[in-house]
């Protein structure tokens, strides 16, 4: 029987494809991804395997985890972490126009607006020293495990920008964010929960889902949003009346089903698919133990604060038991990275105080303050503190200008500031104890060791043993990185 052109041509080509797939996938393959590897080259996975199987970084690693809680809005660092008190001398009195005149604001009428100092009290804490003003006693007895930066600034002046420079590199949209650049260099050590979690508290950050997509990459390396009570992740129970058995031989003929097409078109996003439907049948049985806290201590669940009561005047932070959530929420992630979930990141928002700062500020860090420090206290008691980096921050700070939009002359907030503003690290790989950098005497620009956030991310890669110039991925005929085209790593953090 003569067979047509068409088919000859396409079983000569499924079998050049399956002998590519099989000899030159095998020793030799091994061969090139092992040298490939060598040289910083490979960083996923050969397709067709689990994405997120742990990986070697580029060189020896300090930090195996990371926890990210993340201040959606932007916290003041002047009335919490940097204080100022020729602000408050100044208070009332204007900037001189030479300092405002090429300067964009968010909201400032910047001809009328007037310094606003602070009703906060500051004290040093901790045998280096730390400054922390009363809303953070907690925080404050921790001062010698945190690496304060004061330095930091940014290219944004408006959340979602801002938002997506400090989660993905850049103030644009479509792009991986830091948790699924950590997963794609370097997998996960948790077989049956994602290598990357998301945990929400508050009103909801104004960035969204973009603050954990995966953009170019694999959607394998996409955040996951977990809930805090009920099911971790909605549709991941079986409908009623399935059988186990039946469930497993439907993925067993799925699976089938989208190998056959990976072959055929080796599309990375199929190899994905087949990944997350093992890992949503695996999650089945380790996401609800994961959520129950039943056999955690008494004392644990006091310290982190999970049974406590709201505090007053909630504002844009409040949502529902809002202090409890994140209480949970802290404690939840110290349980992830137990399990070996590599990136956890904490969404906290909203501390966006154009106005009643003095209360919503109250509100805010009254219920971060005490779980962060039970978070640390803990990581260390159980001996995951050197191992587990613990990052405190958000997109900008705030101006030590009134916020006075509307000719409102009783300013009581503070506007969109991204010049400078601080944040905290603790553990994996960092040097605690020190404060990083100087603001000038009202808390406008910086004075000493300017670190801006591509520097940041890649300081904490480093940590991790990635090289931020290394790990790349290409994208329509472009080499991508976290850092984009800048960032240099911060020695001086470094342990």
């Amino acid at each position: 029987m003569k067979l047509p052109a068409d088919f000859l041509r396409q079983d000569l080509h499924a079998t050049r494809r399956s002998f590519l797939n099989t000899a030159a996938s095998g020793l030799g393959g091994l061969a090139l991804g092992s040298l490939l590897s060598q040289e910083g080259l490979l960083a996923a996975p050969a397709a067709g395997t689990d994405p997120l199987l742990p990986r070697q970084p580029h060189f020896p690693a300090k930090a195996k985890n990371c926890i990210f809680i993340f201040m959606a809005g932007a916290p003041s660092h002047l009335d919490l972490f940097d204080p100022k008190p020729k602000l408050n001398e100044l208070h009332g009195q204007s900037l001189p126009e030479s300092m405002t005149k090429n300067v964009r604001f968010a909201f400032i009428k910047k001809e009328t607006a007037k310094l606003l100092g602070t009703k906060r009290i500051f004290k040093k804490y901790g045998q280096c020293g730390m400054d922390f003003s009363d809303l953070l006693p907690h925080l404050a007895t921790r001062a010698d495990d945190l690496l304060m930066v004061r330095s930091l600034h940014s290219d944004q002046f408006n959340h979602h920008p801002g938002q997506s420079l400090m989660q993905c590199g850049r103030g644009s949209f479509g792009l991986p964010t830091m948790g699924s650049w950590l997963t794609y260099g370097l997998g996960s050590e948790s077989r049956n929960l994602p290598g990357y979690v998301v945990l929400n508290s508050g009103r909801g950050s104004s960035g969204g889902t973009t603050l954990w997509q995966s953009g170019f990459l694999p959607s394998t390396y996409a955040g996951v949003l977990f809930r805090e009570q009920g099911d971790p992740v909605l549709n991941l129970a079986n409908p009623a009346g399935l059988p186990p058995e039946l469930q497993r031989a439907g993925l067993d003929t799925l699976r089938q089903v989208n190998q056959a097409r990976y072959d055929l078109m080796r599309d990375p996003e199929i190899a994905s698919r087949i990944a997350s439907y093992e890992l949503a049948y695996r999650m089945q049985m380790a996401a609800p133990e994961l959520l129950d806290l039943s056999g955690e201590s008494k004392a644990t669940l006091e310290a982190y604060g999970v049974n406590r009561a709201d505090p007053p005047n909630g504002g844009r932070g409040k949502q529902g038991e809002t202090a409890q959530s994140f209480s949970r929420n802290c404690l939840l992630a110290r349980r992830m990275v137990e399990r070996g979930v590599r990136f956890v990141n904490i969404i906290y928002a909203s501390w966006d105080h154009h106005s009643n700062l003095d209360k919503e500020l109250t509100y805010n860090a009254t219920v971060v303050d005490q779980p962060i420090a039970a978070l640390i206290k803990d990581l260390k008691e159980r001996g995951l503190h050197d191992e587990t980096m613990v990052v405190w921050g958000s997109e900008f700070g705030r101006t030590p200008l009134g916020e006075n939009r509307g000719g409102n002359e009783n300013a009581t907030g503070r506007d969109h500031h991204p010049f400078s503003f601080t944040m905290l690290m603790s553990g994996g790989g960092l040097n605690g104890g020190q404060v990083y950098g100087q603001t000038d005497e009202i808390g406008w620009g910086i004075e000493d060791k300017p670190v801006h956030i591509n520097d940041l991310q890649a300081t904490m890669l480093r940590c991790f043993g990635l090289d931020h110039l290394r790990l790349t991925h290409r994208f329509q005929g472009r080499d991508f990185r976290l850092t984009d085209v800048g960032g240099k790593v911060v020695e001086d953090w470094l342990a």
